[in-house]
C-alpha cells in the first residue's frame, strides 16, 4: 500500500534535529516517526508530507525530499512550500492548509497515495480537503485536543479574546470537528482517552463516543532498539562516569524521569518517602530532569515555571533530612536513559509515574522494555497498560498510597519486572502499532471513495462562546 501521513507542522529531518525540544515538535512527532518507519519496514510505501522552511534559523527541514536512513525508498519525509519560507508556529499555519493540500495535489498528480492517516488538529483538516478533493481515506489521531487546552488555560468570557488571539482556538477546534465528522476512524491510544476527551461538550455533534464503528483503540509503541535489556558500550562508559554511584548503590533506587510538570507530581514520590520509614529503608531516590545538574545549586537559574515544580520538592528533602538518600542525574539522551534504566533495574530498583493524569504512559512501558518493575498512577492510560497486574498502580493524591505502591513493588521487583517486559514486547511496540494501523486502513479500503462532500469553513467561536457562557 501507499500512505501519506499528513503533518503539515511537524518539522521531520534524518537527524531528528530539534525532536521534542520545541512545543511544535513534541511526542507527536516520535509517534509518526516510529509508525512510519514500521510501515516501511513490512514493504509498505509511506511518506511524511510536512511543510519546507527555508529559514537560516532551520536549515534541516530546506529540501523537498528526505529519506530516513535504514528505510531505503520506502519511507521519503515530502516537503511541499506553503506559507512562505520562514517557520510559523502552529497556530500561524490554518491560513495555508489549503495551499498545502492543493501542493500535495501537483506532488502526486494520478497516483494519490491509497489512504492517509492524518496527526493533529492541522493533520485533520488537510485530510479531510485531501478527501473532499481526491476522496482519499483518512484516519485521525488527535494527540491531543484542543478543548483539553482551552480549559487547562482557563479560558472565560473574560480573556476569550486574548486566548483566542494566541491559540486560535476557534480554527483548532472546528478543525477537530470536521476531522472527526469525517474520518474513517477516529484514533485513540486507550480507551480513556476516547471516552473522556472525544465526550468534551465542544465535539457534540461531531462524533458519538459510544458509536465503537467510528474509533480504534491503537496503542503507541516503545523503541525497542534503544529501551531494551541488552547492554551496549554505552552502558559501561556510563556506569564509570556518570551512573557510577548508580553502579555502586548498596540500595536499590526508586527511579523518576519526566519533565518539571506540576501534573507530573514528582513531588508525590518525596512526599511518599518523606512520610514512610520503611520506604526510606528499603530505597533511594533518582531523580532525572534533563539539563539539571544539581537543582539545589540551580535552583534560581531555572525559568519560573520549573522553578514552582522543583523548589517545594527540594524544600520537602531538606526539612525530611533526605538530602542523603535523594540523587539528581542530568540525562542528556533517550540512549542514556535507557542506560539508567538498566542500571536501576540491575540494582533491583523500580521506576515511578505519580502523575494526576496520564494520558497514556510511553514513560513507565520504556522503563518495563529495560527491565525495571513499575509503579503508575491509576489516573489515565496506565490503569490499562497495567490492567492485566503486571505494574502497581496508586493513588497519586495520596503519599500513603503511593509509599505502599512503591514498598509492593520493591517487594516484589524480579517478578513484576519480567511480567511488564514481556506486556510490553507483546502488546507496545511500534510494529504493533502499525500492524494496528494498517489493519484499519484495509478496512477502510474496503469503503466507496467519497469526492465533493462540502468542507466547512473553520470556525467554532459560536460553540466556544455557548460553552463558556454556560459554565
Amino acid at each position: 500500500m501507499h500512505i501519506a501521513f499528513l503533518n503539515p507542522q511537524g518539522n521531520f529531518d534524518p537527524k531528528d534535529s530539534h525532536l521534542t525540544e520545541h512545543p511544535d515538535f513534541g511526542g507527536q512527532l516520535v509517534y509518526v516517526k516510529e509508525v512510519a518507519c514500521a510501515m516501511a519496514a513490512m514493504g509498505h510505501q509511506v511518506d511524511i508530507l510536512t511543510r519546507r522552511i527555508e529559514d537560516p534559523d532551520w536549515p534541516e527541514f530546506a529540501g523537498s525530499i528526505d529519506h530516513y536512513p535504514g528505510n531505503g525508498a520506502n519511507l521519503r519525509i515530502v516537503r511541499l512550500d506553503c506559507g512562505g519560507p520562514l517557520f510559523l508556529n502552529k497556530e500561524r499555519l490554518w491560513p495555508h492548509m489549503a495551499r498545502f493540500i492543493e501542493r500535495a495535489r501537483d506532488f502526486y498528480g494520478s497516483a494519490m497515495p491509497d489512504f492517509a492517516t492524518a496527526h493533529y488538529a492541522d493533520g485533520g483538516y488537510c485530510g479531510c480537503l485531501l478527501e473532499h478533493a481526491r476522496g482519499t481515506r483518512f484516519t485521525f489521531t488527535g494527540h491531543s485536543l484542543g478543548a483539553q487546552k482551552l480549559d487547562k488555560l482557563g479560558m472565560s468570557l473574560a480573556n476569550a479574546d486574548q486566548l483566542e488571539a494566541r491559540f486560535r482556538f476557534s480554527r483548532r477546534i472546528a478543525a477537530e470537528r470536521l476531522a472527526m465528522a469525517r474520518a474513517f476512524r477516529v484514533i485513540t491510544s486507550t480507551g480513556q482517552e476516547r471516552r473522556e476527551q472525544y465526550a468534551h461538550p465542544l465535539y457534540a455533534g461531531a462524533i458519538d463516543v459510544e458509536d465503537d464503528d467510528r474509533f480504534e483503540v491503537i496503542p503507541p509503541g516503545v523503541n525497542t532498539r534503544i529501551f531494551t535489556t541488552e547492554t551496549g558500550t554505552l552502558d559501561a562508559d556510563l556506569t564509570e562516569g556518570l551512573l557510577k554511584d548508580v553502579a555502586q548503590a548498596t540500595r536499590p533506587f526508586v527511579i523518576v524521569s519526566n519533565r518539571l510538570d506540576e501534573k507530573k507530581n514528582t513531588l508525590g514520590v518525596v512526599q511518599a518517602f518523606a512520610g514512610s520509614p520503611v520506604l526510606q529503608e528499603k530505597a533511594n531516590i533518582l531523580l532525572c530532569f534533563r539539563g539539571i545538574d544539581d537543582p539545589f545549586a540551580e535552583l534560581e537559574s531555572l525559568d519560573e515555571s520549573e522553578r514552582t515544580v522543583m523548589a517545594p520538592i527540594l524544600q520537602t528533602i531538606e526539612q525530611a533530612g533526605l538530602r542523603d538518600k535523594v540523587r539528581f542525574l542530568n540525562i542528556p539522551s533517550q540512549q542514556a536513559l535507557a542506560a539508567t534504566y538498566r542500571a536501576v533495574a540491575r540494582g533491583g530498583g523500580v521506576f515511578a509515574l505519580t502523575a494526576f493524569y496520564e494520558p497514556f504512559g510511553l514513560a513507565p512501558i520504556e522503563a518495563a522494555a529495560c527491565g525495571l518493575a513499575c509503579v503508575s498512577t491509576r489516573n489515565g492510560g496506565p490503569s490499562e497498560i497495567f490492567a492485566d497486574g503486571s505494574g502497581v498502580l496508586v493513588d497519586p493524591s495520596e503519599s500513603d498510597d503511593i509509599a505502599r505502591g512503591l514498598i509492593d513493588a520493591l517487594d516484589r521487583q524480579p517478578d513484576l519486572a519480567a511480567r511488564a517486559r514481556a506486556r510490553v514486547l507483546k502488546t507496545y511496540t511500534w510494529e504493533r502499532t502499525a500492524e494496528r494501523y494498517l489493519e484499519t486502513i484495509e478496512k477502510g479500503l474496503a469503503m466507496p471513495p467519497r469526492v465533493g462532500d462540502e468542507v466547512d469553513g473553520l470556525d467554532a467561536s459560536e460553540q466556544i462562546a455557548a460553552y463558556l457562557a454556560a459554565r
